[in-house]
């Protein structure tokens, strides 16, 4: 079986790194990393966890920036969003989840093109 290797993209590291120093103070960004080290740990034990989104509606800035040819959303505590890829890597026998962004339902919205209520 090939082993489940998580990287984050720049901006998932940003917005990672900010809910870690932000989660000493607060309980909604505490809850949230919370929930991302324990989604990671479960795209870990199976790569398909998160919800497929079907390729017509793939961001264009995704597929320009990345490459992508699939892509996971996975749901996090006050409506934020998680969003991942799977690779091969090509040196070693195992699959990389690319956690491509954490964001908001707002930014979650706007970048799927969805309308605001």
């Amino acid at each position: 079986m090939k082993r489940v290797n998580v990287r984050l993209s720049n901006e998932a590291e940003k917005v990672y790194v900010y809910l870690n120093s932000q989660a000493e103070s607060s309980k909604v960004e505490r809850s949230i990393l919370k929930a991302i080290n324990k989604k990671v740990e479960l795209i870990k034990s199976n790569p398909h966890y998160g919800d497929p989104i079907a390729k017509s509606l793939i961001p264009k800035e995704y597929l320009r920036e990345y490459g992508i040819t699939n892509l996971f959303r996975v749901e996090l505590p006050n409506f934020w969003r998680m969003l991942y890829t799977l690779t091969n890597d090509e040196t070693e026998m195992e699959i990389v989840a690319f956690v491509l962004d954490i964001m908001d339902h707002r930014s979650y919205d706007d970048r799927f093109g969805y309308k605001h209520k």
